[in-house]
């Protein structure tokens, strides 16, 4: 199960921290993504890191240089740092497993005001 939070309502410009606890897996085995669904579009992937010791995290050119990635496998816990926001990254944002994905989780809703 994977379970979302963090998420607010934040101006253009501002910061916001996301957490995502997954259960029922060893989760240190997995590489973890990010994925978020605006508005009437489709879900779209915008960071991965790998599992434990594994590479260095990838992101979509959307948010490059402004979102971080990164966990905790003691907690079971994927989290994003979201820095310099823009109303285009309003939406839904979710976490998964890169592999093997299970069903989706409870989102958490990010809103960004111009």
């Amino acid at each position: 199960q994977l379970q979302a939070s963090g998420g607010g309502l934040v101006q253009a410009g501002g910061s916001l921290r996301l957490s995502c606890a997954a259960s029922g897996r060893t989760f240190s085995s997995f590489a973890m993504g990010w994925f978020r669904q605006a508005p009437g579009k489709q879900r779209e992937w915008i960071a991965r890191i790998g599992s434990a010791g594994a590479g260095s995290p990838n992101y979509a050119n959307s948010v490059k240089g402004r979102f971080t990635i990164s966990r905790d496998n003691a907690k079971n816990t994927v989290y994003l740092q979201m820095n310099s926001l823009k109303p285009e990254d309003t939406g839904v944002y979710y976490c998964n497993f890169i592999s093997s994905p299970v069903p989706w989780g409870r989102g958490t809703q990010v809103t960004v005001s111009s």
